[in-house]
């Protein structure tokens, strides 16, 4: 089983340490959207309903190949439009959309269909951990530790990610003109802090400043598979 510590508040500050919070391996879903795309708002509703939940890590990661119909989405980056292209083509896919979700690294599904990203969702979280993670978290030091539980040893990606929880926006141009809709987990940065045997123990730390939750992401290199996350909040 994944254990993940925890700290009796979910919240860093000042000088005080924090830990992760217990959950089995909780469940990464990342929602491939845009402010821009007028399919997208119920995606982004179902994101933030996602977001009360303590058994999945929901991110949004708003593409920018939607801003030329006239409104330009501030959350986008062509980082997270490239990592939407990368798991296309690691999926034989030759196109991308929006709203998609990815579950766990590797299930495709259309964002808006809560039905199946949810069956999704229960059939990864029900698998045995292969990863036992932990993150804690002292001043701007961020210590990651990790130890294989079975199964293949191989060499994983290590990645931070920041994100903030929620935010709204008064959209004035293209096709959400005239909406306010809030945003829920908008992934801030992705980056790469590491690789790790899993033959080995892992033992890393990085730097890390704010308030905003800090996730910690074990993937399979392509993107492929995520193994393990945990998240400090």
């Amino acid at each position: 089983m994944l254990t993940i510590l925890a700290a009796a508040a979910s919240i860093w500050s000042g000088g005080q340490a924090a830990t992760a919070q217990s959950v089995d391996h909780p469940v990464v879903v990342e929602l491939f959207t845009s402010q821009g795309c007028s399919s997208c708002p119920p995606a982004d509703a179902f994101l933030g309903q996602l977001a009360m939940r303590s058994d999945v890590i929901p991110l949004a990661l708003h593409v920018d190949y939607w801003d030329y119909i006239g409104w330009k989405d501030q959350f986008a980056s062509p980082q997270y439009t490239k990592r939407q292209h990368s798991y296309a083509q690691e999926a034989g896919r030759r196109t991308v959309y929006t709203p998609q979700m990815i579950v766990q690294g590797q299930e495709h599904v259309v964002g808006n269909h809560p039905k199946n990203v949810n069956a999704l969702i229960s059939q990864h979280g029900a698998k045995a951990a292969e990863v036992d993670l932990g993150l804690n978290r002292s001043g701007n030091q961020l210590t990651i530790s990790a130890k294989a539980l079975g199964g293949d040893r191989e060499r994983l990606v290590v990645q931070l990610v920041r994100y903030t929880p929620e935010e709204m926006v008064n959209i004035r141009s293209g096709e959400n003109a005239g909406r306010s809709i809030e945003y829920h987990n908008i992934v801030t940065s992705w980056e790469r802090v590491g690789d790790w045997d899993m033959r080995k123990p892992l033992s890393l730390q990085t730097k890390v400043s704010g308030d905003d939750p800090v996730v910690v992401i074990l993937q399979e290199r392509g993107p492929g598979r995520i193994v393990a996350a945990a998240r400090l909040r």
